[in-house]
C-alpha cells in the first residue's frame, strides 16, 4: 500500500501538470490523479506476473529442447529446480491474480514478450541464478525466499530497458517504479497461492484516499494565495530564479499547515524537505526548510495554524 510520502509525491505531479497547462479544469486533473494512483496497483501485478511469465518460458524452453533430435540427457533430464520453486509456482497457480491481470486486461507480456525473454536472458546468466541451479541440496524456505529477493533486487528490478519500457507506457510510472520494487520486496513474505489481488488495497485506508483528494483540491484553491506569503519571505529572490517544483512543494505544505488540523507541523515539514531532495536542486531543501519555518512562525503567531491534540504544531 502507499505511503503518505508516495501520495504526496502524486500529488504534487497533478499540481505541477495543472498549473503548467494553465488549467482550471481541477476536476479533470483529478480524475487523472486518482487514475494515476490505481495504476501503480498495476504496476505492482506486471511485476509480479512477470516473474511469472519467465518461469513458463524457462519451462517452455525446457519442453523444446526434450523434442530435439539429439536431445543431450541434460535435455531429457532438465534441472527443474528454478521451474518448480514455491514461489513462482504460488503466484503461477494464484486465481487472484490470474482473475486480476485478466480483468484489468494487463496483456504486456502477451503483446510485449520481448521483455519476458529479455528478463529470462538476464537471470539465467546471473551468478545468483547459476549458484542456485548448481546446488543440488534442497534449499529451506528462508533460502528459497532469499534467492527471489536476490533475484529481483539484483536482476530485474535494475534493468534499464525494463525501466525505459515501463516509462513508454505510461509516464508516470518513472516515480512510481523505484516504489512498487521496494513494494515487493517487503511483501515477498506475504505473497503466496493464497494472496488476494485488489487495486482498492492500494490505500491504506479511506483516510488515505481523503488526503489525495482533499490536499490536491486546496492547494490548487489556495496557491494564489500562497504565492503572496512565499514572495514575501524571498524579498531577494525573483520569481525565475525558485524552481517551479519548489514553488509547488512548498504550497502544499502550507496547505498542510494551515488545513489539515490532525497532521503535526514538523511531519509535513520534514516531508517535504525530503521530496525536494529526490525532485529538486541540490539547495532546494535548504531553501525550503527556511521559507517554511519563517511561514510557520507567521501563521502560528497569527493564529492561523489550528492543529488537533497536543503537540502537533
Amino acid at each position: 500500500m502507499l505511503n503518505r510520502r508516495h501520495l504526496r509525491i502524486k500529488v504534487m505531479q497533478s499540481v505541477y501538470a495543472l498549473l503548467q497547462s494553465n488549467s482550471d479544469d481541477i476536476v479533470k486533473e483529478e480524475k487523472f490523479l486518482n487514475y494515476s494512483i490505481y495504476k501503480i496497483y498495476d504496476l505492482y501485478v506486471l511485476q509480479l506476473s512477470l516473474m511469472v511469465e519467465v518461469r513458463n518460458l524457462a519451462e517452455k524452453h525446457q519442453e523444446i529442447a526434450k523434442k530435439k533430435y539429439l536431445a543431450t540427457s541434460e535435455d531429457k533430464n532438465p534441472n527443474r529446480k528454478f521451474i518448480d520453486h514455491p514461489f513462482l509456482l504460488g503466484l503461477k497457480n494464484n486465481e487472484s491474480l490470474k482473475e486480476y491481470i485478466s480483468t484489468q486486461k494487463l496483456k504486456n507480456w502477451k503483446e510485449d514478450s520481448e521483455y519476458v525473454r529479455l528478463i529470462w536472458d538476464a537471470i539465467r546468466e546471473s551468478d545468483i541464478y547459476v549458484d542456485f541451479i548448481k546446488n543440488s541440496q534442497s534449499d529451506s524456505p528462508k533460502g528459497d525466499l532469499n534467492f527471489i529477493s536476490e533475484l529481483y533486487k539484483k536482476v530485474i528490478a535494475p534493468n534499464d530497458k525494463l525501466f525505459d519500457y515501463y516509462e513508454s507506457q505510461l509516464i508516470t510510472w518513472v516515480d512510481d517504479i523505484p516504489f512498487v520494487n521496494t513494494w515487493i520486496i517487503k511483501n515477498l513474505k506475504k505473497i503466496n497461492v493464497n494472496t488476494r489481488f485488489d487495486k482498492n488495497s492500494i490505500y491504506k485506508d479511506y483516510e488515505d484516499k481523503e488526503f489525495v483528494v482533499d490536499l490536491f483540491k486546496k492547494t490548487v484553491l489556495h496557491h494564489h494565495e500562497f504565492n503572496e506569503d512565499i514572495d514575501a519571505k524571498t524579498p531577494n529572490w525573483d520569481t525565475d530564479r525558485i524552481a517551479e517544483v519548489d514553488f509547488i512543494l512548498m504550497k502544499m505544505a502550507l496547505t498542510e499547515l494551515k488545513y489539515f488540523p490532525s497532521i503535526p507541523t514538523r511531519v509535513t515539514i520534514n516531508e517535504y524537505i525530503e521530496i525536494a531532495k529526490d525532485y529538486s536542486t541540490t539547495k532546494s531543501s535548504f531553501f525550503i526548510n527556511g521559507v517554511l519555518d519563517k511561514l510557520l512562525k507567521e501563521y502560528t503567531a497569527a493564529n492561523k495554524i489550528k492543529k488537533i491534540g497536543r503537540g502537533l504544531v
